[in-house]
Order: C-alpha cells, then structure tokens, then sequence
C-alpha cells in the first residue's frame, strides 16, 4: 500500500515537472523566457520547447507577431490657416523585437498602445499642420500618410516596434468651418453667376447696337431709296401733267376745275357766298356766258397703258350740257341757283355723260395713239 502511494506520489510528480518543464510558442507568437527577472532566451519560430521546470526560475512571456492596428478616432487637428478638420484614422504595426518590447513597455499591449496613440496624434498634428485648409482633401493626402508613418516608425524603433502603415480613413470639416466653407461657396457662385450675367449683358448690348445700327442704316437706305422713287414719280407726274396741260390746255383748265367742285361740295352742306361773276364757276356761266374752248394743239399723249374704250364726246355734248339753264339759274333773276346745286351729283353726272375720268370695267381698251 505504501508503495503504491509513493509510486502515485512520483508520477505526479514527475508529470508537474515535465508538463511544467515544457510550452509551445504557435505560428502567431514569439516567447521570451525570463529567469528571475532576466531575459535569458528569444524564441520566435513556433514549435515545442524546455525550460526549467516551474514557474518560480523560469517564466515564459508570450508575445503576438501578427500584424496589429490601432486606431485613432475623432481627433481635431489644425491646419496651418487655424481652421480645424475632425480626423479618423488608423496604424498598423508589429512587435519586431520583443526584447525591447520587453524591457520598454514590460510586453505589454496595453501600454504599447497608449505610447502608440500619443506619437500617433502627434505626428498627425504636425502634418496636418505644415499644411493649408485644401490639403488634406487633395492629391497631398497620401504625402501625408506617408509622412505620418514616418514621424511614428521613428518613435516607434525604441518600443521594438515597425510601423508598416498609416491611414487617414475620414477627413470631416468642424460645424464651424462647414458652415463658413459652405458660405464661401455661395459666395464664390454669386460671383461667377455675376460676372456671367455682366458677360452676357454686354454681349447683349453689342448685339443690340449692332442691330440697331443695322436697322438705322437699312431704313436710312429705304427712305432714301423712297425719296428717290417718289421724286421720279413726282417729277414723271409733273411732267405728264404739264405734257398734258400742252396738249389742251382749255380741257385742263375744264377738268382741274370739276375736280375743285367736287372736293369743294362733297359734303352736300357747304355754303358759299360768292359775286354771281365770280370766276370759280366759270363754268356754268356765272359771267353771263361760257368759256370757249379751242382746238387741242398737240396729239395725245402716249403713257404706256390704254385709255378708255369709247370714242370721246363731240364737243356740242359739252355745250348743251353746260347750257342747262334749269340746273344751273334760277328762273326768277338769272343768277346761279346754290340750292340746286346742292341737290346735284356732279361726279354722277359727270360720269354718266363719259366726262368722267374714271374707265367702265366692261369697256373695252382702245387702242393707244
């Protein structure tokens, strides 16, 4: 019985030892074996190895050797005009030597990362503040990065640590500076809107002067292509009218004289107060007898257009018109009757006895002399 207890006694014993005496260091660690405060060993390559047994002379501190981040939120940085962004942003390390892991932060994760946050942020602030406000939000982004990682892989050296990156996930703008960045903006559009707007009025005067001066000049050349053609015409007329006056002058003078009756008696209430001699009325033998009319002295004149279709009248037609002693006085005292005058139609008359100067449409034009 004794012996079986001692023999239990020794394998425990003996397995405390050897299990105590043994540790692994796996594909993601690195060890450092301490005796009695003492760095004695490094093990980086993963595999089974022996210490002393217990931990009491020989302790084993395992470290990680994975790649590591950290990460640094919402700080304020300055940049060099005194505005401020809100920056998130990250590092990413390895612990490279372990002994001086060990001997500067006790390998602690921990404390490595608080160092690690203060470097960090101050790094970042330096960058940031070498740097105007358009900086960080240009292509300059991944010079500071870099510039970053280098301020803090510096540092870093001493703790064992190498710093493999820096990024700079978000770069946000302060509510303040938003607020006066967005103002800006508006008021950077309000000008460019401005200057176009001046741009295009004053494209919009030169092209109204332009279009003005165009017009003045094509009516100065109407009116004074008008003038021109109306002179022509005037001075044609004058001289069809002076040509004509040469050919009869006694059937001028008859005709110019019915055009001033009918103008001056179209209203039909026109009162005249005229010597029964007077010569306007010349006509109707207001002097106590007619005109005599002479022989055209000349043949007609030829216009270029066709003249009426009937043969003229004979001038005994005029004489018995003319001589109508019923329309013209008055058979009490022989003088010129107005009233009866007033109920005659000259133009009527005039026209129904073809003395008229007006064509029938259905006559046919006869042919010109």
């Amino acid at each position: 019985m004794n012996r079986l207890v001692i023999a239990i006694i020794v394998l425990v014993i003996a397995a405390y030892v050897l299990l105590s005496s043994l540790f692994v260091v796996n594909e993601r660690e690195q060890a450092i074996v301490t005796r009695f405060g003492e760095i004695t060993r490094e093990i980086r390559e993963p595999g089974l190895y022996f210490k002393i047994p217990t931990d009491f002379v020989e302790q084993v501190q395992f470290i990680d050797k994975r790649l590591l981040r950290y990460d640094l939120e919402r700080i304020r940085l300055q940049v060099s005009g005194g505005q401020f962004y809100v920056v998130d942003a990250f590092i990413t390390y390895r612990i490279e030597d372990p002994i001086r892991f060990r001997q500067s932060v006790l390998g602690s994760l921990q404390l490595a990362e608080q160092r690690i946050a203060t470097r960090f942020e101050s790094a970042l602030r330096g960058v940031y503040g070498l740097r105007e406000f358009d900086a960080a939000l240009s292509e300059q982004r991944a010079e500071m990065m870099r510039e970053a990682r280098d301020l803090v892989a510096a540092d870093m050296v001493e703790l064992g640590i190498d710093v493999v990156d820096v990024r700079i996930l978000v770069t946000d703008l302060t509510p303040e500076v938003s607020a006066q960045t967005y103002e800006r903006m508006i008021a950077e559009r309000l000008a460019e809107a401005a200057f176009l707007r001046a741009r295009g009025q004053e494209q919009a005067q030169i092209l109204r002067a332009i279009a003005d001066r165009q017009a003045v000049e094509i009516v100065s050349a109407a009116n004074r292509d008008s003038e021109i053609i109306r002179g022509e015409g005037d001075a044609e007329r004058n001289r069809l009218f002076a040509q004509a006056y040469s050919q009869d002058e006694a059937f001028f003078d008859f005709y110019r004289s019915m055009e001033a009756y009918r103008n001056a008696l179209l209203d039909g209430n026109t009162t005249m107060l005229l010597s029964p001699d007077s010569a306007f009325f010349r006509f109707f033998g207001s002097g106590g007898e007619l005109p005599e009319f002479p022989e055209p002295t000349a043949a007609p004149i030829d216009i270029g257009i066709e003249g009426p279709s009937e043969e003229p009248v004979d001038r005994s037609q005029f004489e018995d018109l003319l001589s109508t002693d019923s329309l013209l006085f008055s058979p009490e005292d022989g003088s010129i009757d107005l009233d009866a005058l007033d109920d005659i139609d000259l133009e009527q008359l005039l026209e129904d006895e073809n003395l008229g100067t007006e064509v029938e449409e259905d006559a046919e034009p006869a042919p010109a002399q």
